[in-house]
């Protein structure tokens, strides 16, 4: 079974790799091929990053600029699909895998390494997309008898997770709700994080609840029924004939109440004090091992979250880029190293098998893409047969300058949709 698309090494590691496999005149040229890839890849994804910074201004939860109007809901719709469309595209080719609901569910049934019982709020989302890279499996040793036993466990980990979601309009909420939501209706979140537990995927959900598990709620409440046992027994029963003698007096149910000396008056108030800082002192211990679980929830996606909002489409921009480089990169290489017209599936299997035996890591090589960008760019042709051959170096090299200097030299300028509409020309001022 193959592995992820995803490959983790640096663009100029990458470059690096396959330089040293040529002589030293060929490794200069190669090296300035690969600077020119780089650069082209990176000018056509500028467009489409601005696209999508425009399409997500209105849905910004946290935006300190002002839109030039308000949308219609036809244009929120509109810049709506634009976002979930480029955001899904740009983590596919940054080789994030979509994650199913069946998969996100199997992963939450299993064992916490939080030791928390985390539940899902979905009733004021809309919308959810996950994605995650980098599926490694670690090892931990977990405490168990209060550190006197410890055991080592194995769990999956995701290196990246992306986080997408969308939440209900404000007619959704009633205005006294409105005003206690954490997050503003209508607005987009998008979240990255880092080393992900499979088992505890739920923990970055948004309007996630922390919920105490069977074994907490009995470490409060065994020691709380034995002790409130001894309390009763001790401190109440004592004054317990005093108190309902009293009661019944004042409900009218007794005509006369015996004198009561003050000792027997102080004995009910010292009885009376005793149960209800009993009560206090286990309705503390209740919120404060609730604290105790949100702190821990509260720090592990400090030191997990990479990015929010605006900010994960830059980082998701340059994850796309490395991969489409180091794809095409690959795929050229190993092209002009073959000496001969490959097929797709012999041009696949010598780029990952040379991972595996000299680099020691198993992955699948998206060889599809890699030719794709490599068509798309003139640097490979393809015989009758359906086998490809790499254009020669220092053609490549000519191709990719005229195509460089071509993206500055276009007789018009590309423009970017706003998702508000045309911008209204100024009005000149009277004279």
């Amino acid at each position: 079974m193959k592995g992820e698309h995803f490959l983790p090494f640096r663009r100029t590691d990458v470059v690096a790799m396959c330089a040293d496999d040529l002589s030293g005149a060929e490794r200069e040229e190669f090296s300035a091929f690969a600077r020119m890839l780089s650069s082209l890849v990176h000018h056509r994804f500028h467009e489409r990053i601005e696209r999508l910074k425009d399409a997500y201004h209105p849905f910004h939860p946290e935006a300190d600029t002002r839109p030039l109007r308000p949308l219609s809901p036809a244009e929120r719709q509109a810049a709506l699909a634009v976002i979930e469309e480029e955001l899904v595209a740009l983590a596919r080719a940054a080789n994030f895998i979509p994650m199913s609901l069946a998969e996100v569910e199997e992963a939450m049934a299993g064992h916490s390494l939080l030791k928390l019982r985390l539940e899902l709020d979905t009733r004021d989302v809309d919308t959810v997309l996950l994605f995650r890279r980098g599926e490694s499996v670690r090892t931990r040793r977990e405490k168990r008898l209060y550190g006197l036993w410890r055991r080592q466990v194995s769990y999956v980990s995701y290196a990246r997770v992306l986080v997408y979601a969308k939440f209900k309009e404000a007619e959704h909420f009633t205005e006294a709700a409105a005003q206690d939501l954490p997050f503003r209706p209508g607005s987009v979140i998008v979240k990255l994080f880092q080393n992900v537990p499979r088992q505890d995927l739920e923990m970055i959900f948004p309007n996630v609840r922390v919920r105490m598990r069977l074994i907490d709620k009995l470490l409060i409440g065994v020691p709380a029924l034995f002790s409130g046992i001894v309390v009763i027994a001790t401190k109440l029963v004592t004054v317990l004939g005093l108190i309902v003698t009293v009661i019944a007096f004042w409900l009218g149910l007794r005509k006369n109440v015996d004198t009561i000396e003050s000792t027997q008056w102080v004995a009910a108030g010292l009885g009376l004090f005793a149960v209800g800082g009993y009560v206090t002192r286990q309705i503390s211990a209740f919120m404060n091992r609730k604290i105790r679980f949100m702190k821990a929830l509260s720090e592990n996606l400090y030191y997990r979250n990479l990015d929010n909002d605006a900010g994960v489409f830059h980082h998701l921009l340059d994850a796309a880029e490395e991969a489409e480089v180091i794809e095409a990169v690959l795929a050229y290489h190993f092209l002009r190293r073959a000496g001969t017209p490959l097929t797709l599936a012999e041009l696949d299997d010598r780029v990952e098998r040379w991972f595996r035996e000299r680099w020691d890591h198993a992955f699948d090589f998206e060889v599809d893409d890699g030719v794709r960008k490599l068509r798309e760019l003139g640097l490979v042709t393809t015989d009758g047969d359906g086998r490809l051959a790499p254009v020669p170096l220092d053609a490549a090299l000519r191709r990719l300058d005229r195509l460089w200097a071509d993206a500055f030299t276009d007789p018009e300028p590309p423009t970017i949709q706003d998702p508000a509409g045309p911008v209204p020309a100024p009005t000149p001022a009277s004279a």
